[in-house]
């Protein structure tokens, strides 16, 4: 680890000569533009992240509001299946367990009486309480969306972009090192081809 960190062939010392060439005399034209493009995607990451904290902020507060709406008109009640809930078979020896849809009645905030179909456990008896929710009418409708889920869901959408606009960035950088290090490449192959007819060997 230690050679990782201190020596001079290590993986930080090489990234700090990438970032820092002008400390190398050696170093070339396309080292130093090299170095301005990682330095500038570094940047560019660092910026990122209070952008995207700002997206995340604001989806939290598109989320609560959504939520708040969604809760007003509906209610939650409890059915009661009228018949048993039937058992879905999966196969010849297990027996599934996802919710069916089972005849069941609620009643409203009015004190009146409806029928319909709730989506109740494979096997449960008549009598059994479902909870679900009702809209005004009394009529079901979906459960609204839970407020408490914002933060984070809000949390993945601010990673998400972040992590979109990091991986685009070092996709740039990497097709920039690419294309230098083909130039570079090639500015090799033409001074090994000159040095024969221009050097004598001893």
């Amino acid at each position: 680890m230690g050679f990782l960190v201190h020596g001079s062939s290590g993986p930080i010392a090489r990234f700090g000569r990438r970032l820092f060439p002008a400390r190398n005399s050696l170093a070339r034209g396309s080292d130093r533009f090299e170095a301005l493009v990682l330095k500038l995607v570094i940047l560019a990451a660092l910026l990122a992240i209070p952008v995207a904290a700002a997206v995340g902020s604001a989806n939290h507060g598109r989320q609560v509001a959504a939520a708040a709406a969604d809760a007003t008109g509906r209610t939650p009640a409890t059915a009661y299946l009228l018949t048993a809930a039937p058992v879905r078979i999966v196969d010849s020896e297990s027996v599934g367990t996802d919710n069916s849809t089972t005849q069941a009645t609620w009643t409203d905030s009015r004190g009146a009486r409806h029928t319909g179909g709730v989506l109740a456990t494979p096997g449960s008896p008549a009598g059994t309480a479902v909870p679900v929710w009702i809209d005004a009418r009394g009529e079901l409708t979906a459960a609204p969306r839970n407020a408490s889920t914002a933060v984070f869901d809000s949390v993945l959408v601010g990673l998400w972009l972040w992590f979109a606009v990091v991986g685009s960035l070092v996709l740039f950088h990497r097709l920039v090192r690419l294309v230098l290090d083909r130039q570079r490449a090639a500015a090799w192959e033409r001074a090994w081809a000159v040095y024969p007819r221009s050097g004598s060997w001893p």
